[in-house]
């Protein structure tokens, strides 16, 4: 979860990640942020973040991201 943090910080710093909940519903993170976050995802946790997970709801808030995170790693 930590890296998970840095990389959100690293996105944007202006973000209270642990309180936040609406990332992509309250636009928050911009379309070019998304991408940049999928990417760097895949590259600190050894995953791929395919289309099947590219909903809302996987980004709106951290606990949601690190979630996506454990079910990718529990597939693969």
């Amino acid at each position: 979860m930590e890296e998970l943090l840095r990389i959100l910080d690293e996105i944007d710093p202006s973000i209270d990640y642990a309180n936040v909940t609406d990332l992509i519903d309250g636009k928050r993170l911009d379309s070019f942020e998304i991408v940049t976050l999928v990417t760097e995802i895949s590259d600190a946790f050894g995953i791929e973040v395919t289309a099947k997970w590219m909903e809302a709801e996987n980004f709106n808030s951290v606990d949601a991201i690190w979630n996506m995170i454990q079910k990718i790693k529990e597939e693969d």
